[in-house]
């Protein structure tokens, strides 16, 4: 039966059905030796040879882990500056890459998989998935600055916000949880800078349903796809 070549990139782990998009039209993927570059093209995985940069690809069944991240370790699969990456706390035979990115010193969920289909639901903007952060700041958030981050502001030209922010303890205003549906690069500590606020400690205590009760920092667990589908809402085909 013939797909489409970005789903079937997909399938195999190489990357997202838009990553994969933009392999083939890099000219980086081949079907029986021939460089594909045009959008749409079916191939039947049982006959066509398809390579990415040269090298043969095949389906493989699909795995997810949800990690603890810990403090000092890249969320990347390699780092040319050979610190630690995510990957290499896991035990796994079969390629894998983060969903998303946690900044070096943030800890907390983080999922990996080799499924680009699930990476795209969970990181794709049109779907609204809820992060939240338990967040210190370097002094107390003031009321006015809780509302600013409620209704919005600008970060990087693009406006941005909390859905929610809700005081850890009463005695002190420093420490606070903060919900959004943004998954931009360093979007919690960027939201905060803009209203002179220091994010001295970030913990993400919820990706789309899934948080780390019961997995110290640096522990990891795998996860069944009816557990996926049960706190995403994700559907396998």
């Amino acid at each position: 039966m013939k797909i489409r070549l970005n789903k079937y990139l997909a399938e195999c782990g190489i990357a997202s059905r838009r990553k994969s998009d933009e392999l083939i039209t890099e000219g980086r993927v081949t079907v029986n030796n021939k460089t594909v570059c045009e959008l749409g093209v079916m191939i039947d995985p049982d006959k066509d040879a398809v390579k990415v940069d040269g090298s043969r690809i095949r389906t493989k069944s699909k795995i997810y882990f949800l990690m603890n991240k810990p403090k000092g370790v890249i969320t990347s699969t390699k780092d040319e500056k050979d610190r630690i990456t995510v990957i290499e706390l896991i035990k796994s035979k079969q390629k894998i890459f983060p969903v998303g990115r946690l900044d070096y010193n943030t800890t907390g969920v983080l999922l990996l998989t080799n499924d680009g289909d699930f990476s795209n639901y969970l990181t794709h903007p049109s779907n609204k998935i809820t992060r939240e952060y338990e967040v210190l700041l370097d002094k107390e958030l003031a009321d006015e600055d809780k509302e600013r981050l409620l209704k919005g502001i600008f970060i990087e030209g693009k406006k941005g916000r909390f859905t929610s922010i809700r005081f850890i303890n009463k005695k002190s205003r420093k420490r606070v949880v903060a919900s959004s549906v943004e998954g931009r690069n360093h979007f919690v500590k960027n939201m905060f800078n803009t209203l002179g606020y220091t994010v001295k400690k970030l913990d993400r205590i919820n990706f789309g349903g899934f948080t780390c009760d019961g997995l110290q920092h640096g522990t990891y667990r795998e996860l069944r796809q009816s557990e996926i589908e049960v706190t995403t809402g994700y559907k396998f085909n």
